[in-house]
């Protein structure tokens, strides 16, 4: 068989990592708009393009007489990818551009939900008129959340209270969003602020079935104790089994049955079964669970979280995927894992550009920790940063607590201009979400 990767993050690296401990006989080629080391590395064939141009990836699949391709970001979703591919009859795992709106225009999702009665949505207000956004804004007396409804990396959400000190601030950051140009729609939404602790839940779907991961949780805040701007995420962890050590069974389920609703809700409203990977991003709160988003993909970093520790053949989970015929639930081993991200100083405002790095593999390897090499190219046999994340390490234990110690010994192995978050799966972090949680549940 031969599979294309599309795609060169840390996500993309862990996905073919993935891929290429199958068992089945295989041809793993790649798709990247740079060179990522470690994906190059593993691919049997790789090219260098534009991800996000259908007709590029298209030609070099024919040419390669692929059989399944495996699309790893939102953005090439978003460019009609898979739909380049499907009408020529390449399966794909990952969703047509209709349904994978579910993540690229948030006005949809929220419209979706709503309007198919998917009991998850917070209070909201979707505008595309100043004006009228800002009277709602006066209106309501709840903290809310301001988002731009198209593409932002991750890094256009604001939190009235967090990075919006007052209603003013909030009017002028309205103003940003309707007035931005770059690959946007041109409306803003306002949403209550959720308050509780936030699990990402990731799925496979094939259309019908949601195969549920284990509960993640990632850290979008830039800098220790949760302060700073909103980044991609600077790390994540999982425990070991499916539940997070401060929610519940019950959280789980509720988030994987609003997830199981909506992709009904996809097919009834476009025709189109939503097919791929299934992101979930959830707070459970005082009163249960309800949805922050949708991502139309696995996440960056929770990918290496649960492909870290799948048992279950990927390739066959990709095919059920492509093929509408998930058989059986995915296995996974029951270990945790404490994901942190490097990135450069100054990130994600000002971040330093062109960083060159040294990762000691061996080193790390030794530990226990695994090396995902994420926002970086090699040139000349050195690897250089561009203005985002640069590589992530994984380590895995028995508790929380032994895979947080992997990955943070195994960043001493890591040199560069770079800096990352020490706090990520840490005891007293841990703590400081069960008493959170305690408190807000009585």
């Amino acid at each position: 068989m031969n599979i294309l990767l599309v795609g060169n993050g840390a996500r993309e690296h862990a996905i073919i990592k993935a891929l290429s401990e199958s068992r089945q006989k295989k041809k793993l080629y790649s798709f990247m708009s740079a060179k990522n080391p470690g994906i190059a590395r593993i691919s049997d064939k790789y090219t260098i393009g534009d991800t996000c141009k259908p007709e590029e990836v298209l030609k070099y699949a024919l040419e390669n007489k692929v059989d399944l391709v495996v699309v790893g970001p939102e953005a090439p979703l978003n460019a009609g990818v898979v739909d380049a591919l499907e009408d020529k009859g390449i399966r794909c795992a990952g969703p047509r551009k209709i349904a994978a709106q579910l993540e690229t225009d948030k006005t949809f999702c929220r419209s979706l939900l709503e309007k198919h009665k998917v009991k998850s949505n917070p209070k909201y207000g979707i505008f595309e008129d100043y004006r009228q956004a800002c009277k709602y804004l006066d209106s309501i007396y709840h903290d809310f959340v301001l988002k731009p409804a198209g593409l932002t990396g991750g890094k256009g959400v604001k939190v009235f209270g967090e990075h919006l000190k007052n209603k003013e601030e909030a009017k002028e950051y309205i103003k940003e969003i309707l007035n931005a140009k770059v690959g946007h729609i041109p409306k803003v939404v306002v949403e209550e602020k959720l308050v509780g602790e936030e699990f990402t839940l990731q799925a496979f779907v094939d259309g019908n079935r949601v195969v549920g991961a284990p509960m993640v949780q990632d850290h979008k805040r830039a800098y220790e104790g949760d302060k700073g701007p909103n980044t991609g995420g600077m790390g994540s962890y999982s425990d070991k089994g499916f539940i997070l050590p401060f929610l519940t069974e019950r959280d789980y389920q509720q988030g994987l049955e609003v997830m199981e609703e909506t992709v009904k809700a996809v097919k009834k409203e476009t025709g189109v079964e939503y097919k791929g990977f299934l992101y979930g991003q959830f707070m459970a709160t005082k009163s249960g669970v309800g949805l922050i988003e949708y991502n139309a993909r696995l996440g960056d970093p929770e990918a290496m979280n649960i492909l870290s520790i799948l048992e279950s053949d990927f390739v066959d989970i990709c095919q059920g995927m492509a093929d509408m015929n998930l058989k059986k639930n995915a296995k996974f081993s029951r270990k945790a894992t404490v994901c942190k991200y490097m990135a450069p100083e100054g990130y994600p405002e000002n971040p330093k550009k062109d960083v060159e790095l040294t990762v000691d593999e061996n080193a790390i390897k030794k530990l226990g920790g695994g090396v995902y090499y994420a926002s970086v190219r090699e040139e000349n046999g050195k690897i250089i940063s561009s203005k985002s994340r640069s590589v992530a390490v994984l380590g895995v234990g028995n508790t929380i607590s032994e895979a947080e110690k992997v990955a943070e010994k195994s960043m001493q192995h890591i040199k560069g201009d770079l800096f990352h978050r020490k706090d990520i799966g840490t005891d007293a972090l841990i703590q400081k979400r069960i008493k959170h949680m305690k408190e807000l549940r009585k």
